[in-house]
């Protein structure tokens, strides 16, 4: 599908704040460089380089100063691979020129019971590759943002101070509504600014919308992504109500993109526009 024109001209100089693309661990549609190049072509201002293993900071300050048109920003996502709820990673990531960090997605302990209960074909991308560091011994166990009691761990709060430091954006990566609540109320607590609950309709993070409205009333932004929606992971008419409930003061389209079989990820804020368009 090709975004109308009226979409086009209605994202130029639009970000996109959640892309996946290679150099990756795992097969995606395009490159860093393509993509900043395609989004210089079409008018798009700039995107948020995403790894669910490694820090971007650095990657996204080589593209700019190949494409300096397009402001490509970096990020570190807390998984195991940067050592997990790791305050130093972000201090590293910040000093990197990184703006987004996310807490745990593929790693988290919520991810992999929701994961584990779904078929094979249901299952997301990056799970035969987690299969694989797991079956050879690679990995510790899922990583849990609250303690036994409950409370926030000291170290998520350590997080926080880190992001509110350097005036970071703080997103809230797969963890499960519960853990949401807290990680959310623990981060304003300590200046988080720019804290944003990722995919909230995602079937693995389903946030009722009275929470959704709650935490928008506080500041915090919702994410709605393109790609759980355009492939049928989340209902159109879940996200839309979701919107329209929440408000969109509130609420940003990001797209998620970069997986090979779905649509360009230069092309997914129009398409998303026009989604949007006809409801």
């Amino acid at each position: 599908m090709t975004p109308s024109d009226w979409a086009r001209a209605l994202v130029k100089g639009s970000y996109d704040l959640h892309v996946h693309v290679e150099p990756d661990l795992l097969p995606r549609k395009t490159t860093d460089l393509h993509l900043a190049r395609r989004f210089l072509a079409l008018g798009l201002k700039g995107f948020v380089l995403k790894s669910h293993y490694v820090p971007t900071g650095e990657r996204a300050a080589v593209i700019r100063q190949v494409v300096p048109e397009v402001e490509v920003i970096g990020a570190v996502v807390l998984n195991h691979s940067v050592g997990g709820l790791n305050p130093l990673a972000v201090e590293v990531a910040a000093r990197s020129g990184a703006r987004f960090v996310w807490l745990p997605t593929v790693d988290a302990a919520n991810e992999l019971r929701e994961i584990s209960r779904l078929p094979s074909e249901s299952r997301p991308q990056w799970a035969r590759l987690q299969d694989e560091l797991r079956s050879a011994g690679l990995l510790p166990p899922p990583i849990e943002v609250l303690d036994a009691s409950g409370r926030v761990k000291p170290e998520v709060r350590a997080i926080c101070r880190v992001v509110a430091k350097h005036d970071m954006v703080l997103a809230t990566g797969h963890l499960s509504r519960e853990e949401i609540l807290k990680v959310a109320e623990v981060a304003l607590e300590e200046g988080v600014r720019k804290l944003v609950i990722t995919h909230p309709d995602y079937p693995t993070q389903d946030l009722p919308l009275a929470d959704q409205k709650f935490l928008a009333a506080q500041g915090v932004f919702l994410e709605r992504c393109l790609a759980p929606s355009w492939t049928g992971k989340v209902p159109w008419d879940k996200l839309l109500t979701a919107i329209r409930t929440v408000g969109v003061e509130q609420s940003f389209l990001s797209t998620d993109l970069g997986q090979p079989k779905n649509p360009p990820v230069e092309d997914g804020l129009a398409l998303f526009a026009d989604r949007l368009r006809v409801v």
